[in-house]
C-alpha cells in the first residue's frame, strides 16, 4: 500500500472536522506550524519545511510551551519570530495552584491555564481561565474520542502510586501534577490538529466551562461507518487475529518504539542506579564531616581548619542531594512521562492494524459468500459443485434429509445471498477506505510524534546535563576556596 505525501489530507471520517465555527456559522479557516498556507481549511495538515524541522515543532519549558517558533526568554518575556511557521504559533502555562473550597469534603486544587496564540481558530489571543485535574481527564478522554487517529497524549493516573504516596493537597503533589498537566498541554499545543479543535478551544478560553462541557457531551462527533465486523458472529472474529498482509511501514513503526522504549528503560535503570549511589555518597559525607569535626577539637591549633573543611563537605553532600531532586528525579519523571506517550503512539497504530484487519475479515467473508452463491447457481444449471466446505457440505445433507433441497428453495437462498453480497461489497469498500485513510492519518502523526519526541529529549538531556554541570561547577569553586586553607595548616613533628 503506497502511501499519500503527508501534507495531502482528504481524511474526514476519523480525525473529524472539529473546528469552531466562526459568529456568522462559518467554519473559520485555522491555520498551525504544518500549514503551508494560511487560507487552508482545517483538514490540510502540510509538511514542515526543512528549517522547522531544524528549529523543532515547539520548544517546551517548565513553564509553558511556544509552538512554532524561535523562542528567547528575557526578563520573562517570550519574543516570536513571524518568519517562523508561517507566524502561526501557542503559548500554553499550567500555573498558579489554588486550593478551593479549602477545609471543606469538596476541596479540589485549581490551576490558572494561560494561552497566548495568534492562530485564527483563537478570538482571544490572550486569555487566563481556571481548570481543575478533572477538566483536563474530560479534555483528554473526549480527544481521544473525536480524534481516534490522533495520537492524544497522556495524563497521570489519579491514582498512581507516586501519588497516594503522599498527601494530594501538599505542596509537593501539587507541583508535580501541575508539571505532569504542563507537559500534557505543551504536547497539546504542539499538535497541528488538537490544537484547532473546537474542545480546546473552549477548554483554554470558555468562561463557561461547565455549560462547554455539557455541550460536547450532548453533541458527539459523527460516528465513522459503524462496519459490519460489529454485526457478523464472532465465529471468525478473533481478539487474538494478526493482519494477513502487515503493512511494513507500520510494523518499522512498532519496532521503532519497541527500540525507543528499551533504550529508555536502560537509561532509567543507570540513572536510577547512578541516583541510589549518590544518595549513599551524600550520608557518607555526613558521616565523615562528623569525624572531621572531631578530629578538630582534638588537634590544638587545626581546629579551625578542620571545621571549615568539615562545613564544606556537609555542603558538598547537601549540594549531590539537591542535584538528585533537581535534576535526576525530573529527568526520571520526564522519561516516564514520554513512555507513556510513546504507549499512545503504540495504541494508535494497533488500532490502525485493527481497520486493516477489519477490512481482511470483510473481503474473506464476502469471498466466501461469493462462492457459496456461484455454487448454488451452477446447481441450479445442472452442474455439478463441490461444497465450500465441511459446514456447507453438512447443511446440504441435513436439506436432503429434509427434502428442502430443491431448485426452488436454492434460488430463494441465492436471492438472500445476492442481497448480503450487494451489502458486503460495500462494507468492504467502506472499509477499504477508512483503513487507507487510517493509515494515512497515521502516517502524519508518526511525523508529529517523532518531532515532538525529539524536542523533549533535547530539552530534557540538556536539563539533565546542565544541573550535573552546575552541581560539579559548584562544588569546584567550594574545594578550590577551602583548599588555600588546608594548605596552610603546618603540623609539628
Amino acid at each position: 500500500m503506497s502511501s499519500r505525501p503527508i501534507d495531502e489530507d482528504g481524511f474526514h471520517s476519523i480525525a473529524w472536522d472539529d473546528a469552531p465555527q466562526s459568529r456568522a456559522g462559518a467554519a473559520i479557516s485555522p491555520s498551525s506550524p504544518f500549514d503551508e498556507d494560511v487560507g487552508e481549511g482545517f483538514e490540510t495538515i502540510s509538511q514542515p519545511t526543512s528549517e522547522t524541522l531544524e528549529s523543532g515543532v515547539g520548544a517546551s519549558t517548565s513553564t509553558g510551551t511556544v509552538t512554532g517558533l524561535n523562542r528567547r526568554e528575557r526578563q520573562g518575556s517570550v519574543e516570536v519570530d513571524p518568519g517562523e511557521w508561517n507566524g502561526r504559533w501557542m503559548s500554553i502555562e499550567v500555573r498558579e495552584p489554588v486550593k478551593e473550597h479549602e477545609g471543606s469534603k469538596d476541596m479540589y486544587v485549581s490551576y490558572a491555564v494561560k494561552t497566548q496564540t495568534n492562530l485564527p481558530t483563537f478570538p482571544n489571543k490572550v486569555a487566563v481561565v481556571r481548570r481543575r485535574f478533572q477538566d483536563f481527564v474530560f479534555l483528554r478522554e473526549h480527544l481521544v474520542k473525536n480524534f481516534p487517529a490522533c495520537v492524544v497524549p497522556p495524563i497521570p493516573d489519579k491514582h498512581r502510586l507516586e501519588y497516594i504516596k503522599g498527601d494530594r493537597f501538599g505542596p509537593e503533589f501539587i507541583e508535580r501534577r501541575r508539571l505532569d498537566l504542563q507537559r500534557f498541554a505543551d504536547r497539546v499545543a504542539r499538535h497541528p490538529t488538537l490544537q484547532r479543535s473546537q474542545l480546546v478551544n473552549d477548554f483554554l478560553q470558555s468562561t463557561e466551562w461547565t455549560v462547554a462541557k455539557h455541550h460536547h457531551i450532548s453533541h458527539p462527533p459523527p460516528e465513522s461507518h459503524l462496519s459490519l465486523m460489529d454485526s457478523l458472529s464472532d465465529r471468525f472474529i478473533n481478539a487474538f487475529s494478526s493482519v494477513r498482509k502487515p503493512d511494513e511501514r507500520f510494523v518499522e513503526m512498532l519496532e521503532g518504539l519497541d527500540r525507543f522504549d528499551e533504550g529508555l528503560n536502560s537509561v532509567e535503570r543507570l540513572v536510577g542506579r547512578g541516583k541510589t549511589r549518590v544518595d549513599d555518597l551524600s550520608v557518607d559525607y555526613q558521616d565523615m564531616a562528623a569525624a572531621y569535626q572531631g578530629l578538630g577539637y582534638l588537634e590544638s591549633g587545626i581546629t579551625e581548619p578542620l571545621n571549615r573543611f568539615a562545613e564544606k563537605m556537609l555542603d558538598f553532600s547537601a549540594l549531590l542531594k539537591h542535584m538528585n531532586q533537581s535534576t535526576v528525579e525530573p529527568f526520571l519523571i520526564q522519561s516516564h512521562s514520554l513512555q507513556a506517550y510513546a504507549a499512545s503512539h503504540r495504541n494508535v497504530i494497533k488500532l490502525r492494524d485493527q481497520k486493516q484487519l477489519d477490512f481482511e475479515e470483510l473481503s474473506a467473508y464476502l469471498s466466501a459468500i461469493v462462492s457459496e452463491r456461484d455454487r448454488l447457481a451452477a446447481l441450479n444449471s445442472g452442474h455439478s459443485a463441490a461444497p465450500v466446505g465441511l459446514g456447507t457440505y453438512l447443511r446440504d445433507q441435513v436439506d436432503k434429509l429434509r427434502g428442502t433441497d430443491d431448485i426452488h428453495t436454492r434460488r430463494e437462498r441465492i436471492r438472500k445471498l445476492d442481497g448480503k453480497i450487494k451489502e458486503l461489497q460495500d462494507a468492504v469498500t467502506t472499509a477499504h477506505e477508512t483503513s487507507t485513510a487510517f493509515s494515512d492519518e497515521v502516517l502524519k502523526e508518526h511525523r508529529v510524534f517523532e518531532l515532538s519526541k525529539k524536542e523533549e529529549m533535547k530539552e530534557i538531556l540538556q536539563t539533565y546535563a546542565d544541573g550535573q554541570v552546575e552541581m560539579l561547577q559548584r562544588a569546584m569553586d567550594d574545594w578550590d576556596r577551602i583548599i588555600p586553607l588546608l594548605q596552610r595548616i603546618r603540623v609539628d613533628v
